[in-house]
């Protein structure tokens, strides 16, 4: 049976799905003015992880991860950079979207943009002002009334004067309470503004999950995820939205992952040690990153450094060069075998990824020891449940993973290497061999010829 930690109890439960048979899952996305980070990253590949296993669990999984197309950041970025708003979202939507890709991301059910619900948020405030649980203000704003709304805090575990002592809250003089927190903005000169019934203006954040989850998924289901930073005060607040408009539990429960950190420091820009998808994978395969970020459990911190992203990188390179020595015939697999048992359990105790990938070493070790067939399907079809190990194998030991020498030096240098071993010149064999060997490329002799990879 599958076991989640649910942040709303703080505690594993047994998962029970509303519908058996189905989950209904609701992922925060990304906001889309710049190009995705190792963060984002992580949210994208734990959550792909868990559709995976939800399918393979046998569930029909209906998954929605939204996109925020409009909100002050998008707003500046686009003023800083003299375009659009359309022009600046629809470049980084696209560039999201090959970020996934190279990482092997299923795309979800359903991607909806944020600003093509705008009239379901406008109702949906209309609902929660006519339920006294919102309030407009003399600026224009609309703002939810926290104290109006009696589970206030239950998500992140905190009484309301906690959170009034430990939030530091931006003072606004329309708000009642220094928590309310706004559902729509008054429109100011030269930004985007839809027509409402408090004037023109926009929503706020956190009512455009409110209204898409509902949309797609009905005010009732299965899962809510996102990372860890989004519990308080994002998630609280949707709570609170859709709780408080319809009268019923939003989601049953609630994912996180941890946080990313660089070299155990908080990732930030004023820090220096803020890293996009695309910045890693100068250096790194995509895979490589994917099995990275499935190495640590998702609820566990994660450390960059380059440092760990090369270990992953050898520890999958042991991995495929198992594959290579013994070629799979199938990726069926045998959930009666003992390591699918062990691997299954792992991922029914909420996704234990480490516990499974360690799994994939012990069928690793016992190909290199037997050449068993069986151990290489298992590999390949148990690495593909997690989406690993989909290339071939030599493809991927020789594929350019930040080294410098190219495919073709390399097979120039080969080439000489076998003239000088044909004219006896074993002297210049060796050097070229260690040559290539400084420059991470492993030459491997057999009667069949030469073959490389890189180390």
């Amino acid at each position: 049976m599958l076991a989640i930690y649910n942040s709303l109890g703080r505690e594993k439960q047994i998962f029970v799905p509303i519908v058996p048979g189905q989950v209904r899952l609701y992922v925060c996305g990304m906001t889309v003015y710049d190009h995705c980070h190792i963060g984002h990253a992580r949210v994208m590949v734990v959550f792909d992880m868990i559709v995976r296993w939800l399918g393979e669990s046998g569930y029909h999984v209906d998954y929605v991860r939204n996109i925020t197309d409009i909100d002050d950041k998008i707003i500046h970025r686009a003023a800083q950079n003299n375009e659009s708003i359309a022009t600046l979202t629809a470049r980084y939507i696209a560039a999201m979207q090959a970020d996934a890709s190279a990482l092997n991301v299923l795309p979800p059910t359903h991607e909806p943009r944020a600003t093509d619900f705008i009239p379901g948020m406008i109702r949906l405030i209309g609902d929660l002002i006519e339920k006294g649980l919102a309030y407009a203000a003399e600026n224009g704003d609309v703002y939810y009334a926290v104290h109006a709304f009696a589970g206030y805090g239950k998500l992140s575990g905190k009484s309301l004067d906690e959170l009034r002592a430990g939030e530091r809250v931006e003072i606004d003089h329309y708000k009642r309470d220094p928590l309310d927190f706004v559902l729509w903005k008054a429109a100011k000169p030269g930004e985007p503004s839809w027509s409402s019934p408090w004037g023109e203006g926009r929503p706020g954040w956190h009512i455009e999950c409110s209204a898409m989850s509902e949309y797609y998924l009905s005010p009732h289901f299965d899962l809510h995820g996102g990372g860890q930073d989004l519990q308080f005060p994002h998630h609280e607040n949707e709570i609170a939205q859709s709780e408080g408009a319809h009268g019923c539990t939003l989601a049953n429960y609630w994912l996180h992952n941890g946080f990313v950190r660089v070299d155990n420091e908080k990732m930030s820009k004023s820090l220096g040690n803020f890293f996009t998808v695309r910045e890693v994978l100068q250096n790194f395969d995509a895979e490589t990153l994917r099995f990275f970020i499935l190495r640590a459990h998702y609820r566990s911190a994660l450390n960059y450094a380059d440092i760990h992203l090369e270990d992953a990188r050898q520890a999958l390179n042991r991995l495929y060069m198992a594959l290579r020595e013994v070629s799979p015939q199938t990726e069926n697999i045998d959930w009666e075998a003992p390591q699918a048992v062990r691997f299954k359990a792992a991922m029914d105790d909420d996704f234990n990824t480490p516990q499974a990938l360690a799994v994939l070493f012990e069928l690793a070790g016992d190909i290199n020891k037997t050449r068993s067939v069986n151990a290489a399907n298992m590999l390949k079809g148990l690495g593909a449940v997690l989406g690993l190990l989909q290339s071939p194998p030599l493809q991927h030991l020789q594929q350019l993973n930040g080294c410098v020498m190219s495919e073709q030096d390399i097979l120039g240098l080969i080439a000489q290497r076998q003239l000088a071993r044909q004219t006896k010149d074993y002297a210049e064999g060796d050097r070229i061999r260690q040559q290539l060997l400084v420059a991470g490329i492993i030459l491997e002799d057999s009667p069949q010829g030469t073959t490389w990879r890189r180390s």
